[in-house]
């Protein structure tokens, strides 16, 4: 049975700067889609992604003073961070006590940052690092999120972090924003083909689970056609179909400043018109989460 689930846009989830005190590669946020604080996990300080979104919030004009991961301190930090979030101390700093209630749950270590992570050429040894760590500290309920556009899952070193999170409460969050490979190339400004991308998501769902996460927006004042929406929903159908699973999908649409100042959030209507449609179509459990004005 689908399921339809909503959530608006809290004032502090749209704080998701990628820093935190003096840290470099670690900071908490307020995630919206993970309904509760989310740690993350930066493997990509140096700003370089193998996608260039046109709605990606990461300011690449600058240069980041951090190039490349360190990987002790980036453990000493999340060492600091986990316990500073498991404590409670978190909701006594002023950039997280106007937490409402209900959202106050530590819900995941989420490896996400400037650009792809699974990019990061010892992924798996970071993934194993930050398992070893949460097991030490206790934080057995909490997740192991990859949010990923799954561009790499065909490499052995992200296979075999794949794995690492699928012993440790890990949920992968793979990227699918479109339907058709000519919508895919306007949106995400890639190389990479299309069919690598629905090819390498098939083979992941085939061995775990997904979650798929979809961001859908205007782009010049227009929103995705219903063509690009029926091919979105045909090609969720065929990972079905290949033997994939699919545990939730994801639409949601613009919460923070994009890269490009023609991209602005769909109206809720039009996000909540989408989720309905994959229901329709494809049968799929999904979650539609509302966008803000972009001031």
């Amino acid at each position: 049975m689908a399921y339809h689930a909503v959530m608006t846009t809290h004032q502090l989830h749209t704080l998701h700067e990628r820093s935190f005190e003096d840290y470099r590669f670690v900071y908490p946020v307020l995630s919206r889609r993970s309904r509760g604080i989310s740690v993350g996990v930066n493997l990509n300080p140096d700003k370089v992604c193998n996608f260039d979104c046109i709605y990606c919030q990461v300011d690449r004009t600058s240069q980041s003073e951090t190039q490349f991961v360190e990987l002790d301190a980036l453990v000493a930090e999340l060492r600091e961070v986990l316990a500073f979030v498991k404590s409670g101390e978190i909701y006594e700093s002023s950039k997280f006590r106007e937490t409402p209630a209900e959202l106050r749950r530590f819900n995941d270590i989420a490896f996400s940052g400037d650009g792809e992570p699974t990019t990061y050429r010892n992924f798996d040894t970071i993934i194993s690092t930050c398992a070893d760590l949460k097991r030490e500290l206790g934080l057995d309920d909490v997740k192991m999120v990859l949010i990923t556009n799954a561009s790499m899952f065909h490499r052995p070193h992200v296979e075999r972090g794949l794995a690492i999170l699928d012993a440790n409460q890990g949920e992968i969050w793979a990227k699918l924003d479109a339907g058709t490979s000519e919508y895919y190339h306007k949106i995400e400004r890639t190389s990479i083909p299309f069919e690598r991308i629905l090819k390498n998501i098939t083979a992941a769902a085939r061995v775990r689970p997904l979650v798929i996460q979809s961001l859908f927006m205007r782009v010049a004042g227009e929103g995705p056609s219903q063509r690009e929406l029926v091919a979105y929903c045909d090609r969720l159908g065929e990972i079905v179909a290949a033997g994939g699973e699919i545990r939730l999908v994801q639409v949601y649409t613009v919460a923070r400043r994009p890269a490009e100042d023609f991209v602005a959030p769909l109206a809720d209507t039009d996000v909540d018109a989408i989720a309905q449609l994959v229901q329709e179509r494809v049968g799929l459990p999904t979650a539609a989460f509302y966008g803000t004005s972009c001031p």
